[in-house]
């Protein structure tokens, strides 16, 4: 199988199989092969393992032998040389989000210190993640200034729909650089993932309106910093995806501080 481009070796990679198990062998190539992120040199692989060389991700999937239409070796090999042969080389890294997890994605172009900017297209938006060497330094969705890198990373990371492709390095300067190592990003994005999937059961729909009670009976001054900030951006939102997405505390902090508002009588939800 040709993978047309610069960062796959001209023996790269052999994959041997037998009736019980299929295997991947790393062949000193220059830039590795890696396994679910990890860098290989040999290593038996199983159903949806996910396979990386250069920038062109393989994933093994079982097929039954009833589906393989009778097919020999020998016309299994020539039919995937000639598809390889007519497939144009492509121009970068792409595909779907439901076969490849953003955090597995990122996983792997962190171990493969890849750089770009790593564009995903779903219903939640277009974000970028910038990549130096793996290093995830600038992240945005819809080029929206209102929402810091951190909370972009850690939105992007609920998104389980839509599409990604690695473009070209941009090298403009960015607003905030982050120092975080993509692992320590992904590792923190995915605990406040966790912990606002449960509280989120306890808010109303991200489409439901918000008011101010008239008159506001509890005390402005009874709230802290982080409760005052909610507060002050439900102000000029008319529904809670707007204060979520205009806040500048992540989603965690503002699901935490909108129940405590929503409990103590500060703002109202009507559904």
């Amino acid at each position: 199988m040709v993978l047309v481009e610069d960062m796959v070796s001209r023996k790269h990679a052999k994959i041997t199989t037998d009736d019980k198990t299929v295997s991947i062998q790393d062949l000193g190539s220059t830039n590795g092969t890696f396994v679910n992120g990890e860098k290989i040199r040999k290593v038996e692989l199983k159903d949806g393992d996910r396979i990386l060389i250069g920038t062109s991700i393989v994933k093994l999937v079982y097929v039954d032998g009833e589906n393989t239409n009778g097919l020999s070796e020998t016309e299994a090999r020539s039919r995937m040389a000639v598809t390889a042969n007519r497939r144009p080389p492509t121009k970068s890294m792409s595909g779907s989000i439901e076969e490849i997890p953003l955090p597995d994605l990122l996983q792997l172009l962190s171990t493969s210190r890849k750089s770009g900017v790593l564009v995903l297209r779903s219903d939640g938006g277009v974000g970028k993640l910038y990549m130096r060497k793996g290093q995830i330094y600038f992240a945005s969705i819809d080029d929206s200034f209102n929402m810091g890198p951190r909370k972009a990373i850690f939105r992007m990371l609920t998104w389980t729909q839509g599409f990604f492709e690695l473009e070209p390095p941009d090298e403009r300067a960015v607003l905030e650089e982050l120092q975080d190592s993509t692992e320590g990003l992904l590792m923190e994005g995915m605990r406040q993932l966790d912990e606002y999937q449960l509280l989120s059961q306890k808010l109303p729909a991200l489409t439901a309106t918000i008011t101010i009670p008239r008159p506001l009976e509890p005390k402005l001054r009874d709230l802290g910093p982080e409760e005052l900030d909610v507060f002050q951006t439900a102000l000029g939102a008319d529904t809670l995806r707007t204060l979520f997405d205009e806040s500048p505390l992540t989603d965690l902090t503002v699901a935490e501080k909108l129940k405590t508002l929503l409990d103590k009588g500060y703002l109202i939800a009507n559904t």
